[in-house]
């Protein structure tokens, strides 16, 4: 499923209308309705707020993903594990996950 589809499930299954998410988004029903419509795509900021609004990972919106949150299904550990080791190096990766 690519973006338009999955924005528009999205605001179905919320029993939404296009103009409540433009109201909510401060935004025209046509630039909205373009969105929905694959004639335009959001910037990458209204990207994450759509994502935010509906509870769901950029990627699911997008089509690259069928979790809607990557972390439902993850452990504690292994959601510190990918917060934590965003900077470090293979090395300290390694250990890390070793000691967990």
């Amino acid at each position: 499923m690519n973006f338009k589809d999955r924005l528009k499930q999205l605001r179905l299954k919320n029993k939404l209308t296009q103009q409540n998410i433009a109201d909510h988004f401060q935004t025209s029903p046509q630039s909205y309705a373009q969105w929905e419509k694959g004639l335009r795509s959001p910037s990458k900021e209204s990207l994450e707020k759509l994502a935010h609004f509906f509870n769901v990972s950029t990627d699911y919106l997008l089509g690259n993903s069928e979790l809607k949150n990557p972390e439902d299904g993850l452990s504690n550990v292994e959601i510190l594990f990918r917060k934590t080791s965003k900077n470090m190096t293979p090395e300290q990766k390694e250990t890390f996950q070793k000691e967990l």
